[in-house]
């Protein structure tokens, strides 16, 4: 008898023991917070800045691309080019949006203005092109931008063409789920995102008509002053690179044969 209810106790503690674990594991899962980088981007003429919580579990090539070209101060100086009611999009080189990166900001063994220093891309990780990526485009959400060919044959270059230009949403984009690598969120600084997405816009002016055209770039330069990356002891590398898609010489030998 006494054997028995010892072995009854034993069944009890075993039992005990492992709901134990299994609630710890459930209690572990929902309160664990995982230490994301976080990028703080200074923007010359605003006080607060804008500071971004970066997503590698979802973009990680993408966000190893961005916290590469911050460390190597590559966003330092350039400008907000493009104003949209939706959106607010830097880090172009060229500063009008054609701008691309060339290795030497993500490589330091490679020379800049060298025959190593080529421009490049990365791939699109996103749901259009492969990737599992289930971050929405809501407000304050950082994107990379891309280029759009426009035609069919394209897809995969269209898909696979950012660079260094990223957009932060000031608004909530459905039509960019799924199409467009998000990478991070603005968790402080909305104030000065805001800001900056109410910022008077350039206008085209026809000289012999007269007529003003809106632009979506800021009638003075909104200038990015720095970028620096905590990554909480994390080594997060290189990422992977894609030679820059030449599209002019595409489209004329298509089209004309040369």
């Amino acid at each position: 008898m006494k054997k028995k209810v010892m072995a009854i106790i034993a069944m009890i503690i075993v039992v005990v023991l492992l709901i134990g674990a299994v609630v710890y594991g459930v209690i572990q899962k929902f309160t664990y917070k995982v230490n994301h980088p976080i990028a703080t981007m200074t923007v010359e003429g605003y006080s607060e800045p804008i500071v971004i919580e970066l997503y590698p579990e979802y973009a990680q090539n993408t966000v190893k691309n961005f916290i590469a070209l911050s460390e190597s101060g590559f966003y330092n100086g350039l400008t907000f080019h493009r104003i949209e009611e939706y959106i607010i999009q830097g880090g172009d080189p060229s500063g009008d949006g054609t701008g691309s990166p060339t290795l030497s900001a993500i490589d330091a063994s490679i020379a800049k203005d060298s025959d190593q220093d080529t421009e490049y891309t990365i791939p699109g990780e996103f749901k259009a092109n492969g990737y599992e990526n289930p971050l929405s485009h809501e407000t304050g959400v950082i994107s990379m931008a891309r280029s759009n060919y426009g035609v069919s044959e394209l897809l995969e270059e269209s898909y696979n063409s950012a660079g260094s230009q990223f957009f932060i949403c000031t608004k909530y984009c459905p039509n960019f789920n799924g199409q467009y690598a998000a990478f991070g969120k603005v968790i402080s600084g909305m104030e000065t995102v805001e800001a900056i997405s109410k910022v008077k816009l350039a206008v085209d002016k026809d000289e012999e008509t007269g007529e003003e055209t809106p632009t979506s770039k800021p009638e003075h330069d909104v200038k990015i002053a720095s970028v620096t990356i905590e990554k909480n002891g994390v080594d997060y590398g290189k990422p992977e690179t894609l030679p820059l898609f030449d599209y002019s010489s595409w489209y004329l030998q298509t089209y004309y044969g040369s």
